[in-house]
């Protein structure tokens, strides 16, 4: 039950979702709190109602402000399960006399486009610590996200002929000081090249196609 997936104009038409906007087939919501301390309520009140449910949010608890994510990874999409709780989490915030911020939700990928998607998505899952997303098993592997939902997910979209100059654009990984030789490693094994290593704060690495990615720490950086 509640495990169809909804289209985004059956969406429109659902009441009690006026908190609430469609991103990458999830719901979002944010709510002002003023303080952390209501924050800390909020998301306490959100967990129990969830935990009754069976069904659990994403929250991201600001000084300000929480951030809530509702979807259905089963369906790989938005179900009546995720409407269901929306409303509920959306009446808490009501009784506790909080403002939602709709206009104020948004979320974001990291698109790279690619000759050879095979040969490339590898080495962005090792360098960045990924798993690939398992959210269309019947498709071609096409994104890899991150396991613990904290980072934008990555996709590649295929190209027809290569660029040769080089990308203008670049992604800064920074991880603890005690992971940086194992994570430049995987990103080598994984088919990837060292273009420098002589700072110590970053080592500048690029995929098969020549995208840069940069693994971080804090050392070196006083």
């Amino acid at each position: 039950m509640g495990m169809d997936k909804l289209t985004d104009k059956n969406l429109a038409q659902e009441p009690g979702l006026e908190d609430w906007r469609i991103l990458l087939r999830s719901l979002h919501a944010c709510f002002r709190t003023g303080s952390l301390r209501k924050g800390l309520e909020l998301a306490n009140r959100i967990g129990a109602a969830a935990d009754e449910a069976d069904h659990h949010p994403d929250l991201n608890v600001r000084y300000f402000r929480v951030l809530v994510e509702l979807t259905t990874h089963d369906a790989n999409g938005i179900t009546q399960r995720d409407v269901d709780l929306a409303r509920t989490i959306s009446g808490i915030a009501a009784e506790m006399r909080l403002e939602a911020e709709p206009l104020a939700v948004s979320d974001l990928e990291i698109a790279i486009d690619a000759i050879d998607i095979p040969a490339v998505l590898p080495f962005w899952r090792a360098v960045m610590g990924y798993r690939d997303d398992a959210a269309a098993p019947d498709a071609p592997l096409d994104a890899v996200v991150d396991p613990l939902n904290r980072h934008p997910a990555i996709w590649f979209q295929q190209m027809d002929a290569p660029r040769p100059q080089r990308n203008r654009i670049h992604v800064d990984v920074t991880v603890p000081q005690d992971v940086v030789e194992q994570r430049v490693q995987d990103a080598l094994d994984a088919g990837g090249r060292l273009v420098s290593d002589n700072h110590p704060a970053f080592w500048v690495l690029a995929d098969p196609e020549g995208n840069e990615a940069c693994v971080c720490s804090w050392q070196g950086r006083d």
